[in-house]
């Protein structure tokens, strides 16, 4: 075959290749054992975005785009409707009406602090409900508890304000699963008992660096712990893999991958 068309070819078939490639593929789902109701479902989608599925009932945690993307994307399109929509804050790495607006049903409650609450579209504010740091509720049979999530680094303090944002502590056939959002080792969360699952931020300037995560697991021990929201300002990731080795024995680290292409 002439020279022209053999490289001809090999274009046509990179080019292919390059578009059987999946666009949002996501991290493996895990499967964790509960006491009761069956597996709990951990599928990680990227960032701060998380999808917990247990006993016929998914709970889908701070849905939004990833960088600077404004349009839903696959990932939230081919989404069932949850039941149970978390929001931890107002940024927009975490809260954006247009990806309620297309995951939500109108049997998907959403909880969310007061100031999220209030930018959410009317449609949406009906099946929404504003909690506060320390509020208790049960939603189709998971208790949620709701704690403190805010900076403590005086010069990280402006970006996540004590009182404005949530972690979440959720309960699955009697596992605890803590959901901390954007925040650094609060006093209140220092030691939070019996997690069996924790997602753990590191990202600068916004949350903590790695050895700073790595101290607060060490102190509070969940039994797995995912670090997400990983990716700093600058575009660059966290080590998560350094973050793994500072926690030690202390946790079962899973690094999962919440920036794939």
């Amino acid at each position: 075959m002439h020279l022209t068309k053999l490289v001809g070819a090999a274009a046509a078939l990179a080019f292919l290749a390059l578009w059987a490639v999946p666009a949002s593929a996501e991290p493996q789902a895990d499967q964790l054992p509960t006491h009761h109701g069956g597996d709990l479902t951990i599928q990680p989608i990227h960032h701060a975005t998380l999808l917990l599925s247990w006993n016929g009932r998914s709970v889908l945690v701070d849905p939004a785009p990833l960088g600077n993307a404004t349009a839903v994307g696959p990932e939230f399109t081919s989404l069932a409707k949850p039941d149970i929509i978390l929001i931890t804050h107002i940024h927009a790495d975490h809260f954006s009406p247009p990806v309620l607006e297309a995951v939500s049903a109108d049997h998907t409650v959403i909880l969310a602090p007061r100031n999220v609450y209030e930018k959410l579209p009317p449609d949406l504010q009906k099946h929404a409900r504003a909690l506060a740091n320390g509020a208790h509720t049960v939603v189709d049979g998971i208790p949620i508890e709701v704690v403190p999530m805010y900076n403590t680094t005086a010069e990280r303090q402006n970006f996540h304000p004590k009182g404005q944002g949530n972690g979440y502590i959720l309960t699955f056939g009697g596992e605890r699963v803590y959901i901390a959002g954007d925040t650094e080792e609060a006093p209140e969360l220092a030691h939070l008992r019996n997690i069996d699952v924790a997602f753990i931020p590191m990202n600068l300037p916004f949350t903590q660096t790695p050895q700073a995560a790595a101290k607060w697991v060490r102190d509070f021990r969940p039994r797995i712990v995912y670090p997400y929201h990983y990716r700093n300002r600058d575009g660059s990731k966290s080590d998560i893999q350094w973050f793994k080795t500072l926690v030690g024995n202390a946790s079962e680290v899973r690094l999962r991958d919440w920036y794939q292409p």
